[in-house]
């Protein structure tokens, strides 16, 4: 693709991305946004942003197909997570049930994976939301909060080497670590649970060290890596002094509120070099 479409399908999940996607589009020439939500999980202020908002449960994936191809889209993107459980609360249709029977493993790439080969059959290309989104990827060598100690500098590269391999096992995205000792991996709760529950690891003089990253082979199609102002208010909570991102691969949102909040909480947030 040499040029990026005008007019483009939104699989919504929660939180601020499909929102931050929909102002940014715009401004980027999206002239038609079509956007899916999710009862319950999508924020109902996507649709003052977007030309047609549509409510689909999790599960609907012959209804998805059907109303993007109606409406002549032929690009998509897919951003904003889905909570855990409605994984498990799934009320699959035909064709839904249909992927999940040829799923062998059931993870991000795997079940996004089998939504955008479902999508290719009728014409439409789920694409990467990143080139409508490159400002908020902050680059090496990215710093705001107190200067890194030499302690914190190895839990860094230790926590780097763990969330490679979790990563590349399709485990999770972050690990949280203390002078070289593990205290959480990032599973099925997702980054704030996993921040949450290695912070109070930490003891009560805090001091954690947190590292989100993906697999060098990542789909940035299915799943940006992305932090906000609600991820660091849980590192500031729970005694997690220091989150490492890494470079160009993880979305920045909120920036200057994010950055404000850093320095007051002294909560340093990086990016990896």
């Amino acid at each position: 693709m040499t040029e990026l479409p005008t007019q483009i399908g939104l699989i919504a999940g929660n939180r601020a991305l499909p929102l931050e996607f929909a102002r940014r589009g715009r401004a980027r020439g999206l002239k038609r946004i079509v956007a899916v939500g999710v009862p319950g999980e999508t924020d109902p202020a996507l649709a003052g942003l977007v030309d047609e908002m549509h409510w689909l449960s999790v599960g609907q994936l012959g209804r998805l197909i059907r109303l993007f191809a109606e409406r002549g889209l032929r690009h998509c993107v897919m951003l904003g997570q889905i909570a855990p459980r409605n994984l498990f609360d799934l009320r699959p249709d035909l064709r839904a049930l249909r992927l999940l029977c040829r799923l062998k493993e059931r993870n991000a790439h795997t079940l996004f994976g089998g939504v955008a080969e479902e999508l290719r059959r009728d014409g439409i290309e789920l694409i990467s939301a990143l080139p409508w989104l490159e400002s908020l990827l902050p680059g090496p060598g990215y710093h705001v909060g107190p200067r890194l100690s030499a302690a914190q500098r190895e839990d860094i590269a230790f926590g780097r080497r763990l969330a490679t391999e979790v990563a590349r096992l399709e485990i999770g995205q972050t690990v949280v670590v203390k002078r070289g000792t593990v205290l959480a991996v990032e599973g099925f709760e997702g980054t704030d649970a996993c921040l949450e529950r290695g912070g109070r690891l930490a003891g009560p003089r805090g001091g954690a060290v947190a590292v989100k990253l993906a697999k060098p082979d990542h789909d940035l199609r299915f799943d940006i890596p992305t932090v906000g102002l609600q991820t660091v208010e849980t590192c500031a909570a729970h005694g997690v002094a220091v989150l490492a991102l890494e470079p160009r691969r993880t979305l920045l949102l909120d920036r200057e509120r994010v950055e404000a909040l850093a320095r007051e909480r002294r909560v340093s947030v990086v990016a990896l070099e």
